[in-house]
């Protein structure tokens, strides 16, 4: 029988291991370039299919997930994941690079529909767990700046991607040892505490799609870009790889501090009580960073992830809150196929974009785009008592 606690701490491990391993090459592009005798908006858009892979393969994971096993899904995605991390290390061509990134992609793509209805099949306070999830999220996002600017300075590029393969690896035999295949009849169903009218349902949809496409686009774009904006605007503070990531990684710390905090609110009040006030904080940074350096652009950048990543949490319990078990990958899996893909278009704007006007352009067209979160917040319905949805 599997614990929960057991389940859900195996589960968030795999949720840093996935922000991390898709945003390693994000950092150690940088260094790449020169080896590769390639340019970084050159080298950037070899990650795409990767990126979009992690989009659309999602459907499939999530429909596997939901009608043949979750854990086995999971352990497919641990031993896929590592491999191709090493893959990337070994690569000699471009070509080579772009396969092994498209596999990293693929692999990943089964983490965010399965291992996200597992937390909420497990939890039994989803604003609270959503928190804690996302806070893993948050650093793996986080690490892969900081330990892959350190690895790429020391023991060059190719361990960047080694390494973390090899404990990824380590993970999965942990997991297949440790979880065994789900027994569904049993889940209390801890989502299922709130819900809107069934008349309402259109608003919820629309606002979750307007949501996910612009903070999806935003997130992975700012991911994807932040180390390059350091390396450029924090050129008077240090030219060091492993300081800039340093300082990346303390950046996100603030984004997994707000997912807890967010996490723990959603528990207390309404989606949407937590939505709006939450909706009006991106874009005005994003704004404000374009023009921006040094000390100055560090604060505001964490004013970014703090929106981006607050946003996100509120999404997961959305979905989460709203759908019943036995369907609750495949909602899951749509989510990330409409977010993800968007992500995966993101990365070849940001290459574009920083071509046609430096990151003041990119920045500004972010932050446009983010204007749509505040209509998205304003669009979402009042939630009922689970009672008296009808």
């Amino acid at each position: 029988m599997n614990v929960p606690a057991r389940v859900i701490t195996f589960v968030n491990v795999g949720h840093f291991i996935d922000h991390y391993a898709m945003l390693i090459f994000a950092a150690a592009v940088i260094v790449m370039g020169p080896t590769m005798g390639m340019t970084y908006s050159e080298l950037l858009p070899y990650a795409t299919p990767g990126f979009i892979a992690f989009g659309a393969g999602s459907l499939i994971t999530g429909w596997l997930g939901d009608r043949w096993s979750r854990r086995h899904m999971m352990v497919i995605y641990f031993f896929g994941i590592g491999l191709s991390m090493i893959a990337v290390g070994l690569v000699q061509t471009p070509l080579q690079l772009g396969a092994a990134l498209f596999s990293i992609g693929v692999f990943a793509s089964i983490y965010h529909p399965v291992g996200t209805a597992m937390i909420v099949s497990y939890a039994d306070k989803l604003g609270r767990e959503m928190g804690i999830n996302g806070v893993w999220g948050n650093f793996g996002v986080a690490s892969s700046a900081l330990v892959t600017g350190v690895v790429g300075q020391f023991l060059g590029w190719r361990w960047a991607f080694i390494l973390p393969g090899i404990v990824t690896l380590a993970a999965g035999v942990a997991f297949m040892r440790g979880v065994a295949h789900e027994d569904r009849s049993g889940f209390k169903q801890a989502a299922a505490q709130s819900r809107v009218a069934k008349s309402d349902m259109w608003r919820v949809i629309l606002a979750l799609l307007i949501t996910v496409i612009a903070i999806s686009t935003t997130f992975n774009a700012i991911t994807v870009a932040l180390p390059k904006l350091f390396s450029e605007r924090l050129s008077d503070l240090t030219h060091s790889p492993a300081l800039l990531g340093v300082i990346a990684a303390c950046v996100y710390v603030f984004g997994a501090l707000t997912q807890y905090n967010i996490g723990r609110m959603i528990d207390r009040y309404s989606l949407k009580a937590v939505c709006v006030p939450l909706s009006f904080v991106t874009a005005p940074f994003l704004y404000f960073a374009a023009t921006l350096s040094n000390v100055s652009l560090i604060v505001v950048a964490i004013g970014i992830i703090i929106g981006l990543f607050g946003q996100i949490t509120v999404n997961e319990a959305m979905v989460g809150k709203y759908t019943s078990e036995e369907w609750r990958s495949r909602a899951y899996a749509v989510r990330y196929f409409v977010g993800f893909s968007a992500a995966g278009a993101s990365v070849g704007l940001v290459a574009w974009l920083y071509d046609q006007g430096g990151f003041m352009l990119m920045l500004h067209s972010f932050s446009a785009l983010c204007i749509l979160v505040i209509v998205a917040a304003l669009i979402l319905p009042p939630e009922l008592p689970a009672a008296k949805a009808s």
